[in-house]
């Protein structure tokens, strides 16, 4: 399985669980809108690009808030 590193040298493996164009339905299944099909998690195709929250992983710039009052508990 291929991978690639991220801004931050974080790697990222290049599946369509990690691809920019990927939607996960309600039922669970996994649409590719480049290519129009139901695709299974360790599927790549060559349209393949990160998506936009691997690219920020390891930026280190993000909080923990609790879930019920939204307070910040870890800067």
């Amino acid at each position: 399985m291929k991978t690639m590193l991220n801004a931050y040298h974080i790697r990222v493996k290049k599946i369509c669980a990690s691809c920019k164009h990927k939607e996960c339905m309600n039922d669970g299944t996994r649409v590719c809108h480049k290519m129009e099909l139901k695709v299974e998690q360790q599927f790549k195709c060559r349209q393949w690009e990160m998506a936009d929250g691997l690219r920020n992983a390891g930026k280190g710039d993000g909080v923990v808030r609790l879930r019920e009052t939204k307070e910040i508990v870890i800067k």
